[in-house]
């Protein structure tokens, strides 16, 4: 009977090593995006770290994690069940970014170079206060109602929608903000950011630094059939390269985002699994490499390189609440992580709306924003470069030329020429509840 006790007991044993072995790696995503997360909300949003637990992180398995704020490195360690500490640090223009051994807190850091240029032209071009105007053809009653549905009416508020802002012909029509936000909250976009790189590609196109048409110069690619894979291929999530993009497991995705210093690197050394142009797969990988490697490689220096994006597009179109974080190697983390105030993520989009142009200003060119919104090959009319897509009809009750920047989560900014309209809602949305085809259906249904 001892031999068999014992036996049993080294069978258990054994089974919960190899569980906690298998699982350890998880715990090092679980607590990289704890870190990572509260440390963005609290030093670069100025939120609660209640707040931010409650809210953004209150979803298994990451609810589980212990946060510890230090206000005077501007760090937040966190822990599962006192196991595998990660610490995620702020830096002032650049954002959080989850730390590793190699981290050395006194090396010099290059920052983007700002200009805010203040104004006192009104919404969206400028400071000032918009001028009150009321639509004979918008049913402002049915509006309301529509983003009122929009948003958690439970008071424990574990998830739902932070903001809404609608702008119909340039002028907002409808704004609405939960408990705890207002109109200069600075909210992450998650995916959203990808649009932001799409757009840096096409800035630098119209200056002739690149021809999206040309193959892509990685020396590991020449070998092999990567090296017919073109910018355009990337930028339209086309390449036929492998990639995993799973948030709920160990995947290519969370190792990127929470264990690599270098998060350009990870797409750049995938075999092909698809031909190119013909094997469309969604891959946040893919969009760090061009936001990465790829695009510093056109610039004479790292200051250059963070500077371009800011003053060629976030500073120059009024963006001023928009910071877009790097990694430890110094890219733009292309993939997931810009952060805006809901009046500067409306201005991107009005940006679109109005074909690149800026208050007559042409930031990119017309046909780069055509060709953003053109489907992809073998995307079944759903995304286009580095923006999804209506054409295909998944939102069947919304105009088919409406497009959207789309994040994790449920942020999404709306483009529906057709409508003269851009709509953004920003929040939490775990559980997928929000119905967006009925959302936008009530908010086009109340613009006759």
């Amino acid at each position: 009977m001892k031999k068999i006790i014992t036996f049993l007991l080294l069978s258990i044993l054994l089974v919960v090593a190899y569980l906690g072995f298998s699982n350890y790696p998880k715990l090092d995503i679980i607590t990289g995006y704890s870190s990572k997360s509260v440390a963005s909300a609290i030093f670069l949003a100025k939120r609660a770290q209640k707040s931010v637990e409650h809210i953004d992180n209150n979803f298994s398995p990451i609810n589980l994690a212990e946060n510890e704020v230090d206000n005077s490195t501007k760090s937040v360690s966190s822990t599962l069940y006192g196991f595998k500490k990660n610490i995620a640090v702020f830096r002032e223009g650049i954002g959080a970014v989850v730390i590793n051994d190699d981290y050395d807190e006194n090396a010099k850091v290059l920052v983007p170079n700002r200009i805010y240029k203040n104004n006192d032209l009104p919404f969206p071009y400028g400071d000032g206060k918009q001028i009150d105007s009321v639509f004979a053809n918008v049913d402002y009653e049915k509006l309301k109602e529509t983003i009122d549905n929009s948003f958690d009416i439970n008071a424990d508020r574990l998830e739902g929608t932070n903001s809404v802002l609608v702008v119909y012909k340039d002028k907002i029509i409808a704004e609405k903000y939960a408990e705890g936000f207002d109109d200069k909250s600075l909210l992450l976009g998650w995916s959203m950011t990808k649009s932001i790189v799409s757009t840096m590609y096409g800035i630098m196109h119209k200056k002739g630094m690149i021809d999206i048409e040309d193959k892509v110069d990685i020396k590991a690619w020449q070998n092999d059939d990567r090296k017919k894979i073109t910018y355009s291929n990337l930028l339209q999530m086309n390449s036929g390269l492998a990639w995993e993009e799973d948030y709920s497991n160990i995947s290519d995705v969370t190792e990127m985002l929470y264990l690599d210093s270098d998060m350009s690197k990870k797409q750049a050394e995938k075999d092909l699994i698809g031909k190119p142009n013909e094997s469309w797969y969604y891959s946040s990988g893919t969009t760090n490499l061009l936001s990465g490697k790829l695009m510093k490689d056109k610039f004479n220096s790292q200051q250059e390189y963070l500077d371009f994006w800011y003053a060629e597009l976030i500073d120059k179109i009024g963006m001023s609440s928009m910071l877009i974080e790097t990694d430890l190697a110094g890219n733009f983390i292309g993939s997931s992580y810009a952060w805006a105030n809901t009046h500067d993520w409306a201005k991107y989009g009005l940006l679109y709306l109005h074909k690149g142009n800026w208050n007559g200003e042409q930031i990119v060119d017309s046909t780069w924003v055509d060709y953003s919104v053109t489907p992809t090959n073998t995307s079944n009319g759903e995304y286009g470069a580095q923006i999804w897509l209506n054409k295909g009809g998944n939102l069947p009750d919304v105009p088919k030329d409406a497009y959207f920047f789309d994040g994790y989560q449920g942020q999404r900014v709306f483009i529906v020429p057709s409508k003269d309209l851009v709509v953004v809602r920003l929040g939490i949305d775990n559980t997928n509840k929000t119905d967006f085809n009925i959302f936008l259906k009530g908010i086009i249904g109340a613009i006759n």
